[in-house]
């Protein structure tokens, strides 16, 4: 049981797309990562996304090659700036869901699901990747605050 983070895919630039929708790099790089994800079958039952175009567009790729029934979902406090405890103290480690959010955000929430501090750097994300973060009771690395 897991929770499946990932970063937008690569985005256009604010004055090629004030809403700054995904490249077609970022359209192409997002596909190829949804097949890998697809192959090895990530058990992906629900989509989040924070409700930016570029956020939205890489959500439905991740649906369509993963093939979640369940419809998209917009979710708050996920913003690039916004306090990644509010969102960790609720979600729930084991309820493979697929978070799709911004920079700096996904950095600092996997900081956070690591251990325990958002401050600290444990990886760099790159447009459109997965990150698995798994709990269980067992796992010493798990959260403190998820009690799956």
């Amino acid at each position: 049981m897991a929770i499946f983070l990932v970063q937008h895919g690569l985005s256009l630039k604010k004055d090629e797309d004030p809403q700054k929708g995904l490249s077609q790099k970022g359209r192409e790089e997002t596909d190829k990562i949804a097949d890998v994800a697809k192959f090895y079958n990530i058990p992906v039952v629900k989509i989040c996304h924070s409700g930016k175009t570029r956020a939205l567009q890489t959500a439905r790729v991740f649906k369509e090659k993963l093939e979640v029934k369940e419809p998209l979902q917009i979710i708050k406090n996920i913003n690039p700036l916004d306090d990644v405890v509010l969102f960790a103290d609720v979600v729930d480690a084991g309820s493979n869901i697929m978070i799709v959010g911004h920079l700096p955000y996904m950095e600092k929430l996997t900081a956070y699901l690591t251990c325990g501090d958002a401050q600290k750097r444990v990886l760099k994300f790159q447009n459109s990747g997965v990150v698995c973060q798994s709990a269980s009771k067992n796992d010493p690395l798990s959260a403190p605050n998820f009690d799956p």
